[in-house]
């Protein structure tokens, strides 16, 4: 399934934008960030290898428990035995549990990708955004582990007074232009500029 044909037409284009934004520097950076908390890293470099490496779950529910305790609880091992449906189930299952782990710990649903982005090898680009979030997020809520990305800033909830309010709604703002400058007056003749030089 992970080297499906990409279709025809609207599908095909569609996959060539979702395959042109996967960027291998940021695979890099987030194997580099995964390693540096599990002490595991993919056999090979390059987007076939990070996606087999990571399309079980278990690396992805392995790393979760890392920045929180607990989080991924009863991911399922590899099951030597398994046929292949139940073993595709399985680690569907372990990426599901994946992605809800991090939708409970603070990761935004627009910031997620789909079980079939990883599964199927349709969108990794997606799947490394969804990782450095995760990072972003654990900084914000005070993992003292390895971090990528930049911290998720804290709300800043102003409570003004109603008297601060009504006096703002009286102010012209900036964009609206001004009334100083630049006018209209002394232009007879058709075509003359404006006159944008103040007068006293």
């Amino acid at each position: 399934m992970a080297d499906r044909p990409k279709g025809y037409g609207f599908s095909r284009e569609a996959g060539a934008k979702l395959d042109a934004k996967y960027m291998p520097d940021d695979e890099n950076v987030v194997v580099a960030w995964m390693e540096s908390i599990l002490d595991e890293r993919p056999p090979e470099c390059g987007r076939k290898a990070f996606q087999a490496w990571l399309k079980d779950g278990i690396i992805l529910c392995r790393l979760m428990d890392e920045i929180e305790s607990g989080a991924c609880k009863k991911y399922h091992d590899p099951i030597t035995g398994a046929n292949a449906a139940m073993r595709k189930i399985r680690e569907m299952e372990n990426i599901s549990l994946f992605l809800k782990a991090v939708t409970e710990y603070g990761v935004s649903k627009t910031d997620l990708f789909q079980t079939v982005d990883l599964y199927e090898n349709q969108n990794m680009a997606q799947v490394l955004t969804t990782l450095m979030q995760l990072s972003s997020h654990s900084m914000k809520k005070g993992y003292e582990g390895p971090n990528i990305g930049v911290k998720i800033a804290d709300k800043n909830v102003r409570g003004h007074d109603e008297q601060t309010l009504r006096e703002g709604r009286s102010v012209i703002g900036l964009q609206m232009g001004t009334n100083q400058v630049a006018s209209q007056q002394g232009m007879t003749p058709y075509g003359l500029g404006r006159q944008i030089a103040p007068t006293k």
